[in-house]
């Protein structure tokens, strides 16, 4: 969906603006694609407002006045954890595994049976890292799955997970994602990605999947046909330099393969985890990166806002700032957020709650499909 092009705002003319945000608008508004300095440039210079409008002249072009969700549900198959992030406040170490939990096969089967009567449309897993959840593991439960619901969309697993699966079973990325495409897994998450800045990377996230590897798993299922999402984890030790740096790695990576469906920028949340001394950012900030991540990253279509994480009341007034998707209903089944201390303590909304928030904006609610296929227009 496209609309006509407006004419530049006066904000752009403003004699206070600098002229190097003077030439960044100007780029934008013709389509071309600032660089990584100009991605700076934003992050250090530019205020909300100017950033707001750049944003949506974007959002707009890209996607009208519409803003999606879907009707998903959350599976969490462990919170126990071979690996010890620095930012997570919700995994459990495997010596302290009494305090977490381990789902089976059946178990999580039941879940996903408790939604049969409700026209859910996607199963998001992702969880903690453990030697028992293996390659059997999850090749059963997607079997199980597509056989008791097939058209029920498994969205599943980061490449944390699938770095640690693959080497165990020792296997190629290769020939474990087409062994996890077979037993019926349709697209990934975004998660895992943290920032990809490697001296960052290990003081946060040190002993997982590195970045190169977090972008060769994507890369190596986009080229095999298929669709994943992306994220940065912002607002904690990260300079305005780590996150265009990340964004162009994943910029680069959406030019040789088209496969991303949508960026979401997920906020640091400070609570119960190791780098608690670490202050999070403002709501202001929020916006400005949602902004930046929309002008910058002008090869992926959707920027997504996680209300789950941020909260219904950001998440809506980032649709003012570039974003163009709120995720889905998720019905209270994701503990990775509220137990970091975010304001949504039990993430669940209804389509209406959804539908309604998304219209007090002025925007056009949209249900999706998981690759954006719509359902449903209100």
């Amino acid at each position: 969906m496209t609309t006509s092009s407006p004419a530049i705002p006066d904000i752009f003319k403003n004699t206070s603006v600098s002229n190097a945000l003077k030439a960044i608008a100007d780029k934008v508004f013709n389509g071309q694609r600032i660089s990584p300095e100009e991605g700076v440039i934003l992050y250090k210079e530019a205020e909300l407002g100017f950033l707001g409008t750049l944003a949506n002249f974007v959002r707009e072009k890209k996607n009208g006045n519409y803003v999606y969700f879907n009707h998903n549900f959350h599976v969490e198959p462990t919170n126990v954890c071979v690996y010890s992030c620095a930012f997570c406040s919700y995994s459990r170490l495997i010596k302290n595994a009494d305090q977490g939990w381990e789902l089976s096969v059946d178990q999580i089967l039941d879940i996903v049976k408790t939604y049969d009567n409700q026209d859910v449309t996607e199963v998001h897993i992702t969880g903690g890292v453990v030697p028992k959840q293996d390659l059997a593991f999850y090749t059963e439960l997607f079997r199980k799955i597509k056989q008791h619901r097939p058209n029920l969309h498994i969205k599943a697993l980061t490449p944390v997970e699938f770095h640690y699966i693959f080497k165990k079973a020792k296997l190629s990325y290769e020939d474990g994602l087409k062994t996890m495409k077979d037993a019926g897994l349709d697209s990934l998450p975004g998660g895992g990605a943290e920032i990809f800045d490697e001296q960052i990377r290990e003081q946060i996230a040190g002993g997982k999947c590195t970045s190169e590897e977090w972008l060769t798993l994507h890369e190596i299922w986009q080229k095999m046909g298929n669709f994943s999402n992306a994220t940065m984890l912002y607002g904690h030790i990260e300079s305005f330099e780590h996150r265009i740096d990340h964004m162009e790695r994943l910029r680069q990576l959406q030019d040789r393969t088209g496969g991303f469906n949508a960026f979401i920028p997920l906020k640091f949340r400070n609570k119960e985890n190791a780098m608690a001394h670490v202050p999070e950012v403002s709501v202001i900030e929020d916006l400005r990166n949602y902004a930046i991540a929309r002008i910058y990253l002008d090869n992926f279509t959707h920027i997504k806002a996680y209300w789950a994480m941020i909260g219904r009341n950001t998440a809506q007034l980032s649709l003012n700032y570039g974003t163009d998707d709120l995720d889905g209903t998720i019905d209270d089944t994701t503990k990775i957020y509220s137990m970091a201390g975010s304001e949504e303590q039990a993430p669940k909304l209804s389509t209406q709650q959804l539908v309604d928030l998304i219209q007090a904006v002025g925007k056009i609610p949209v249900q999706r499909d998981t690759l954006y296929n719509i359902v449903k227009e209100y």
